[in-house]
C-alpha cells in the first residue's frame, strides 16, 4: 500500500496533513504502507513518524531536518568537504562579539564580505558589506532580530560572478539547471525576486559541472527534492562550481512554470514507486495541478 500526504498526488490512501499535527491514525497508517509520500512543505514531526516507521519516504528530508538553516548548511559543506565560500558561523551576537575582541583575525574578511541570517530565501536577509558602517547596521539588525526570537547568522567570503548565480534542481533523478542573471551585472545577489532573468543555455561546461556536484553531494547525502544555488568565480582561472545554499522549497519560473513541475514530480514519484520493486503496474491519479 501506499500512503500520500501530498496534496498533488493521490495513492492508496490520501491524507491531507495541513495545519494539523500527525495524529494515532495517521501513524496506523504509515504503518502499514510500504511506501510513504510527503509534500514538499512537510514539517518536521511527520516526516519524523514516517521515516521511523517506513522503510520507504520520498522527499528524503534527513539532511534538510538534521542540518537546518543557512548555518547548518555550511556545517553539513564542511561535513562532506564540499567547495563553498570560506564563513564564520554565529548562533548569537555574543558569541559573536566575543571571538571578534578576543581573536579577531579568525574573523579577517576583506570588505566586501557577506552578512546572511539564518533563515530567508531569494535574496531575503542576505546583505553585501562594504564599509564597518555597513558591518555595525548588519549587528544591530541581528542584535534585534535575536530579542525577537530569531538567532543566528553568518559572515563569508564575497565571491565575484558578474551577478549571476546557477540553480540546479533535483526532481528524484531528473535534474534542471539555468543561470540567473541580473542586468547589471555588478549588482549584488541574483535572484528572480531581485530582478534576475533566467538562461538555460549559457556556459553549459559551468552547467555540467555544477551538476555534476550536484549528483555526488545528492548520492551522499540522500537529498531527493530540492534546489541548489552555486557561484563560479569570474575572478578564478580555473572554473569550480562553490555550494551556495540548498533550498528545499525552489521558484518554479525555471522549471516551465508550477504545472510542468508537478508534472515532472509525478513523474519522478512514479519512477521511484517503481523502482522500489513495489509494483508491477500500478495506477496512480493526480489530485490538482
Amino acid at each position: 500500500m501506499i500512503v500520500s500526504f501530498h496534496p498533488c498526488f493521490g495513492a492508496d490512501k490520501y491524507i491531507i496533513c495541513a495545519g494539523r499535527k500527525p495524529n494515532d491514525d495517521d501513524l496506523a497508517a504509515i504503518k502499514a504502507a510500504d511506501a510513504v509520500i510527503l509534500s514538499q512543505g512537510c514539517d518536521e514531526a511527520l516526516y519524523k513518524m514516517a521515516s521511523k516507521n517506513c522503510s520507504n519516504v520520498f522527499p528524503d528530508y534527513e539532511t534538510k531536518f538534521k542540518y537546518p538553516g543557512k548555518i547548518g548548511q555550511i556545517r553539513l559543506f564542511r561535513e562532506k568537504n564540499v567547495l563553498h565560500p570560506k564563513s564564520e558561523i554565529f548562533e548569537r551576537v555574543d558569541s559573536f562579539l566575543y571571538n571578534y575582541k578576543a581573536e579577531p583575525e579568525n574573523l579577517a574578511f576583506d570588505f566586501p564580505f557577506v552578512f546572511k541570517f539564518d533563515w530567508g530565501g531569494e535574496g531575503y536577509g542576505v546583505f553585501l558589506i562594504t564599509s564597518p558602517e555597513e558591518f555595525n547596521d548588519a549587528i544591530q539588525k541581528a542584535l534585534n532580530f535575536e530579542r525577537a526570537g530569531h538567532a543566528g547568522f553568518l559572515i563569508q567570503k564575497y565571491i565575484p560572478s558578474q551577478g549571476r548565480s546557477l540553480r540546479v534542481v533535483v526532481i528524484g533523478q531528473k535534474i534542471i539547471s539555468y543561470w540567473r542573471v541580473l542586468k547589471d551585472t555588478k549588482e549584488f545577489c541574483s535572484s528572480v525576486a531581485t530582478g534576475a532573468y533566467l538562461d538555460s543555455d549559457s556556459d553549459p561546461d559551468l552547467q555540467k559541472a555544477a551538476v555534476k556536484a550536484t549528483k555526488y553531494f545528492c548520492k551522499i547525502t540522500g537529498i531527493n527534492l530540492a534546489g541548489f544555488d552555486f557561484l563560479f568565480s569570474s575572478k578564478a582561472d580555473l572554473k569550480k562550481p562553490f555550494f551556495l545554499e540548498i533550498n528545499y522549497y525552489f521558484g518554479r519560473r525555471g522549471l516551465g512554470g508550477s504545472e510542468k513541475y508537478y508534472k515532472t514530480l509525478e513523474s519522478e514519484i512514479i519512477n521511484w514507486v517503481y523502482s522500489l520493486g513495489l509494483y508491477e503496474k500500478k495506477q496512480f491519479s493526480t489530485i490538482c495541478i
